[in-house]
């Protein structure tokens, strides 16, 4: 090549380089990973109307997209079975603990999908005989009612405030 030539590509050189560090950013972001977190709850018998965190996400079998870990409140209620109200951890994966998660979510191209499954177990409903729901009535009663009031004290006509008049003060009749 000729000098003037080899002076030309010196100068597309850098230039190339930025175009094509410019060209895989782009890529990278474009196929930037994501994380997508869904937790599936069962109930045995099914039909169970699911809240999570007190909010109505539907019946049994259910699956419910959430953003973060930790515990969450899980309230099953089925009629003819015994309300069931877990505290339910959800511990976070190694591939979620910063400063990895910035990796997996950024950089990592493709879905990662966090799968979770639980299944709970509910009890028929216990029929109280009508005796034994009295008598712990009672029972509740009992321990909770106030103390017997003291009589009222008899009102005074004579507006001695209840003294005997042999003990007021003279000229206080």
């Amino acid at each position: 090549m000729s000098p003037p030539l080899q002076n030309c590509y010196r100068h597309l050189a850098p230039r190339r380089a930025v175009v094509l560090l410019s060209a895989l950013a782009v890529a990278v972001a474009a196929s930037s990973g994501c994380v997508q977190r869904r937790l599936m709850i069962r109930s045995n018998p099914p039909g169970a109307s699911v809240y999570v965190d007190d909010y109505p996400i539907g019946v049994t079998p259910v699956a419910h997209n959430f953003t973060y870990y930790g515990t969450r409140k899980i309230r099953l209620v089925k009629d003819d079975c015994e309300t069931l109200t877990v505290y339910q951890p959800i511990p976070t994966p190694w591939y979620q603990i910063p400063p990895l998660d910035f990796v997996t979510e950024t950089l990592v191209p493709g879905e990662l999908r966090d799968r979770r499954v639980v299944t709970y177990q509910l009890t028929p409903k216990r029929i109280v005989p009508p005796r034994e729901l009295l008598g712990r009535a009672e029972e509740l009663r009992a321990r909770t009612a106030p103390p017997p009031a003291a009589p009222p004290a008899p009102s005074d006509p004579s507006g001695t405030g209840g003294m005997p008049v042999h003990a007021l003060p003279p000229g206080a009749r």
